[in-house]
């Protein structure tokens, strides 16, 4: 094992490659081995996690501490990206995406750091991205045309004309203007603010829309000087591969060639306050969200220890969810359930990514004359805590939680490590105390038993006694997004102003010689790159076994190391349910585990939820077919997991809702569909291009206007209009009926993944739940006349093929649509889908290749660079839908012509065989992503998808060559080939309003 290898090979003292190690420490509960060391002559800290994980993953990260809303360190996280000393050419970043395997790739600009992490499976790759994430970060080439594209500038609205006006544009100033929308990132901005006005933590790192042209080239590169340096650098490192290697390469490509420094980037310390503070601010009315009379936010904040405090911090976050999380919780039955607001105010809870953490608590979607109510309901809440405690099976709830999280295997779990580390390492505190999940528990049970009142008193510390105490309200204002666009006008014009005529002149200029930059062909040979023989040639095979169990209902049995851990999935079918209830089902998965069950009303089933597994969830899935683009499977997936222990207690749970789910709580129903519909208004501002994508192919195959009706525009303004409703008895009539069609035994089927081990005790299980469930008396017909069974082929170790009921409708005919969802975002959202083939037809494989090819070589530099939009590209569907998209983008109807435009290109075949090579490294980087032994076999289970089938196709991707890359563009994706569907989220748009061929909703 990787990590007893650590423990063994390492001692304190030793030098490694220009590092000493200063600690090694055993972390049994996550099976790792924890190295800290650091770098003798210029004091950067590294940390290593040695781990069993093929996955490994780098990351290096800086204290950030901007002292203005310019957004320089996000400005800075993009230009550093665009271009190194060793490799000079533009954006090598992206360009890295198509010539890795990497599982994972990004950076990210926190309040008060900036991380940029990889991972990938293949170590040759590992050393690529090393390399260059290294350069990038301490030698940029950090170019003024670089922060032009990626930051901000003046420029013509048309670069080639200078009689158009002068336009501010730029990557990070049209995604701030998008992040600005967000109506709960905006407030918990403000709280932020609000809370720590003393330093970083008062002003914007992303950068303020208004103030992002503040920021100079000049300034840029002096806060790179001063924060880019190794003796404010932290690296982390993590998974199987050897650490010396690591050391080796970051010493003499990096670290060697700088000397020690004193960073002056530490966050002081807060000073407290001596009495609350109240402040009020206002932003856009929310058109999507329920209700107009209640748009109002508030919360009460509190400031808490420094995070560094690992034990506190670990205490308060409890003490946060015991009294938050669930619908035991005090906030919960006095907040939620009052009836006021729609669900809890943003960024609720325990709060650890400031030097000192903070807790809010509130509510939104109230009305403003309920302000004062919410705030005297958070004092009663306070003082009945402190008086009578918590119950013993909460606080052991969420102790098993945190067990069964230490045990659940994710496959991004260094992602997730470095993530949880960062804030506390960033303020100098010992990430790997932070690491000890076993040690603090304990230490926490001892507080307990100790002193019984150890969490009321913690409660009347930080919460009845703190002055430094925050009360923020939000409004929407019917002008505010008016009033925004007045403030950009005027700094606007107060920058076109000061502009002398050989200003003007340069401004022209520049955009020309950007333009020229953007447009010019990139020599990428200086990166380097894996090849495609760098590729495995095959799979590995997952065994699975599928038995019937309970007479006639397959199970799938897959048998993987789990830790202790056992995975549970159910399908069933929709096929008889009736066409006016299909709308109501994501409703009905979303109350069905939270509204009680049997004898357990929903406090006592969210209790046994809590106490015995790790969740119970239940969600609509549209299954394309993989042979056939007019044919899909419907229906819901139940899934869960717990610890071997408690498996019993996990079946019995389902047997009781399935057999006996209450649905005569209108009270909570109600609160639980406010919730709801909230949470699908707050996601649309950031997944604006997932809605337009889904709209847009609605017209395109028959699972379309399902898929629409499930997770579209649609469902989201359904929830708002039952949110609405004064009388919500109608609807919560039709949840008996949808239970009868769909929690039986009809078209059902089940899948568990556990060790060897625990298979015997699964299969009873399994057996006794379903022998629970009821079955139709009668054949129930389904609604749909064409449904046809199709079974997954018979492969190795399976007994009998899962029969899968699919619905097809011979008489579909696809149409085009185009759709204009008016929404009030400054950026928009544009997504146009084309009908092409499914994944088992050669051509699938082509369009895949094809759509990284696309994204990789015309729409980014298209949508990104030239149109400043946050991101754009194209995207091939499993049920054989094309997508092109853009995302935070200035423009609509000019990426459209974008898409007019790639497609051309495409056809004319412009492109190289390393381009191809650098797409399928691309596409395969996803295919081969790791999957958890959790998912092991679930393709397989929802799709019927083998090995086989996923083999062949590989082999397909292998085969593409530039010919079939021509042919798939001609046939299927120029204007009249196939069928293409658009949608647009976004701004007014004339040209668009006044187009008949538009319906705008």
């Amino acid at each position: 094992m990787a990590c007893e290898r650590a423990l063994l090979r390492y001692r304190v003292g030793e030098k490694i490659h220009g590092f000493t190690v200063s600690q090694v420490t055993s972390v049994p509960e996550l099976s790792l081995t924890a190295v800290k060391l650091s770098h003798d002559s210029t004091g950067a800290r590294h940390l290593h996690l040695a781990r069993e994980d093929r996955n490994n993953l780098f990351s290096v990260q800086f204290r950030t501490t901007p002292v203005d809303s310019s957004g320089a360190p996000h400005v800075l996280e993009h230009t550093v990206l665009c271009g190194s000393q060793r490799y000079p050419c533009r954006d090598p970043f992206f360009k890295m995406l198509n010539r890795s395997l990497s599982t994972f790739m990004n950076a990210f600009t926190a309040s008060d750091y900036t991380l940029y992490p990889f991972s990938t499976q293949n170590p040759k790759d590992f050393r690529n991205l090393l390399s260059v994430y290294l350069d990038a970060a301490f030698f940029p080439c950090l170019r003024e045309l670089d922060f032009c594209q990626e930051g901000w500038r003046l420029e013509h609205e048309d670069p080639n004309d200078p009689q158009t006006p002068l336009v501010f544009k730029g990557v990070v100033f049209n995604e701030m203007k998008g992040a600005f929308t967000d109506n709960e990132r905006m407030f918990s901005q403000h709280v932020q603010s609000r809370l720590l006005p003393d330093h970083t933590y008062s002003v914007v790192s992303g950068g303020d829309p208004l103030c992002i042209p503040d920021l100079t080239w000049e300034q840029l590169r002096q806060f790179h000087a001063t924060h880019y340096h190794p003796s404010n650098a932290r690296f982390f490192t993590y998974g199987n591969f050897p650490l010396e290697q690591h050391l080796k390469q970051i010493h003499e490509e990096a670290l060697s060639k700088f000397q020690r420094i004193k960073p002056c980037t530490a966050v002081p310390a807060q000073k407290p306050w001596d009495k609350p503070r109240e402040f009020q601010t206002t932003c856009a009315p929310a058109s999507l969200a329920a209700g107009s009379s209640g748009q109002t936010t508030i919360s009460i904040s509190f400031l808490l220890p420094d995070i560094t405090d690992t034990f506190e911090a670990f205490t308060l976050n409890l003490l946060s969810s015991l009294l938050i999380s669930g619908p035991n919780s005090p906030f919960y039955k006095a907040l939620i359930e009052s009836g006021l607001g729609t669900d809890f105010s943003p960024d609720v809870g325990y709060n650890g990514c400031t030097r000192e953490a903070y807790f809010s608590v509130g509510l939104q979607g109230i009305a403003e004359k309920d302000i004062q109510t919410v705030q005297d309901l958070v004092d009663r809440t306070l003082d009945d805590i402190i008086e009578k405690g918590f119950e013993d099976d909460r606080i052991e709830a969420l102790l098993h939680k945190i067990e069964i999280q230490m045990k659940h295997q994710s496959v991004s779990f260094g992602l997730a490590l470095t993530s949880y580390v960062a804030s506390c390492w960033n303020h100098d505190g010992d990430p790997v105390e932070l690491l000890k999940l076993g040690s603090q528990v304990a230490r926490f049970r001892k507080c307990l038993e100790e002193n019984p009142k150890f969490l009321q008193e913690k409660v009347k510390q930080y919460f009845k006694n703190n002055q430094h105490k925050l009360t923020l309200s939000m409004k929407p204002d019917d002008k505010y997004s008016e009033k925004q666009m007045q403030l950009e006008t005027e700094k606007l014009k107060q920058k076109i102003n000061s502009l002398s005529p050989e200003d003007k002149q340069q401004i022209y200029e520049k955009g020309l010689e950007l333009q020229a930059q953007q447009s010019q062909p990139q020599d990428v040979s200086c990166l380097p790159a894996l090849k495609v023989s760098d590729i495995e040639p095959r799979i590995p095979f997952t065994e699975v076994e599928v038995a019937l169990a309970a007479g006639d209902t397959p199970v799938q049995y897959c048998t993987q190391p789990t830790n202790g851990v056992i995975y549970f999935r159910a399908f069933s079918s929709l096929n008889t349910l009736p066409e006016e209830l299909r709308p109501y089902v994501p409703l009905f998965c979303n109350v069905l585990t939270k509204l009680g069950c049997g004898s357990l009303d929903y406090r006592e089933l969210a209790q046994q939820v809590d106490l015995k597994t790790g969740g119970l969830a239940a969600t609509p899935h549209v299954l394309p077919d993989d042979s056939h683009l007019d044919t899909y499977e419907q229906g819901v997936l139940f899934s869960s997991f717990c610890l071997d222990r408690n498996l019993p207690d996990m079946m019995h749970l389902w047997s009781e809702i399935f057999n006996n789910p209450r649905f005569e709580d209108e009270e909570h129903f109600r609160v639980l569909v406010k919730m709801t519909a909230q949470e699908l208004s707050n996601g649309v501002p950031d997944a604006g291009h997932l809605y337009a994508s889904i709209r847009a192919g609605r017209t395109l195959a028959p699972a379309g206007d399902l898929q629409e009706t499930f997770g579209g525009m649609d469902q989201v303004r359904l929830m708002k209009r039952i949110a609405e409703m004064t009388d919500i008895k109608p609807i919560l009539r039709k949840l008996p009926r949808i239970k009868k069609h769909l929690l039986n035994c009809d078209n059902f089927r089940c899948s568990v993944n556990a060790t060897p081990q625990q298979m015997s005790q699964v299969e009873n299980s399994v057996d006794n739940f379903l022998r629970t469930l009821s079955r139709s008396k009668k054949e129930r017909k389904p609604v749909h006349p064409h449904v046809v069974e199709k079974s997954a082929p018979k492969g190795p170790g399976r007994h009998s093929p899962v029969t899968r009921k699919l619905v097809t409708d011979p008489t579909f005919k696809p149409c085009p649509m185009k759709t204009h969802f008016l929404l009030p975002f400054p950026v928009n959202y544009v997504a146009e889908c084309i009908r092409t083939a499914p994944y088992t037809a050669p051509a699938h494989a082509s369009l895949k290749i094809l759509a990284r090819l696309m994204t990789a070589k015309f729409l980014h530099t298209e949508i990104r660079e030239k149109g400043g939009a946050y991101g754009g590209g194209a995207r091939l569907s499993y049920g054989g839908i094309f997508t092109l998209y853009s995302y935070r983008d200035p423009h609509s109807t000019e990426t459209l012509q974008s898409f007019l435009k790639a497609v051309d290109w495409a056809k004319s075949g412009r492109f190289t065989q390393q381009d191809i090579n650098e797409a399928k490294l691309s596409v395969f980087a996803a295919v081969d992503a790791p999957v958890a032994p959790s998912d092991k076999g679930l393709d397989c289970f929802l799709y019927g998808l083998s090995d086989e089938a996923k083999q062949a196709h590989r082999e397909q991707l292998f085969a593409v060559r530039h010919e079939d890359l021509v042919d798939v563009s001609n046939r299927y994706l120029g204007a009249g080939s196939s069928t293409h569907g658009i949608a647009l989220l976004g701004p007014d748009n004339a040209s668009i309003t006044k187009d008949p061929s538009w319906i705008v909703r």
